[in-house]
């Protein structure tokens, strides 16, 4: 049992190897040795615990879509009202922290591994479509008369808006303050807000 313990633990700590050297160099510089020297370990170390380096993309994104459910599970628990539930797992999932910015930059990585790896970019489309499905409910229960498809199309633009704030906030946080992307996402709610009690 310690033994399942301790691999989970490696695991981890190398998926979050991944996803510092991700934000700092991007795919370009996710190596094996880049992700053992910031892990602390041999680049042998790392092909014991995943046999390539897309094994470890795929459980690195696999960790982080988990941390950000269950932030988005948060933050929609936090919420008194749907329209204030919906507000709140946007603004969880926007780069309005220093940490936020980094996961953004990790994300956006992600997506870049993904457009050369139909295995990637299915693991990437399954937890965008995760995230797309929970704010679409979220939409609906805030305008119940709204039919399915219409539900979508909002719960669409809102997800596009908040995923290219943080691919725009990664690079450029003055311009894409937190105070900017709140607006904007406050802006965007004004059609579900119209019909919200």
């Amino acid at each position: 049992m310690a033994r399942s313990r301790d691999l989970r633990a490696h695991q981890q700590r190398l998926s979050a190897a991944t996803w510092a050297v991700l934000a700092e160099h991007g795919v370009a510089g996710l190596t094996l040795r880049a992700v053992a020297e910031r892990a602390g370990c041999s680049t042998g170390l790392v092909l014991h615990t995943f046999p390539d380096k897309r094994a470890l993309l795929i459980h690195a994104r696999t960790l982080l879509h988990e941390r950000t459910g269950a932030r988005a599970d948060a933050a929609e628990a936090s919420g008194a009202d749907p329209l204030k539930a919906l507000r709140a797992v946007l603004l969880q999932a926007a780069s309005v922290s220093d940490d936020k910015r980094e996961e953004a930059r990790v994300w956006v990585g992600f997506l870049a591994a993904a457009l050369a790896d139909a295995d990637l970019a299915a693991l990437h489309q399954a937890h965008n479509r995760a995230f797309l499905h929970r704010v679409r409910r979220l939409v609906a229960a805030c305008r119940p008369e709204w039919s399915h498809a219409q539900a979508m199309q909002a719960a669409a633009t809102l997800i596009a808006l908040v995923e290219g704030l943080n691919a725009l906030a990664a690079v450029d946080p003055q311009t894409y303050s937190a105070a900017v992307q709140e607006t904007a996402v406050d802006n965007a709610l004004a059609p579900v807000r119209a019909g919200a009690s």
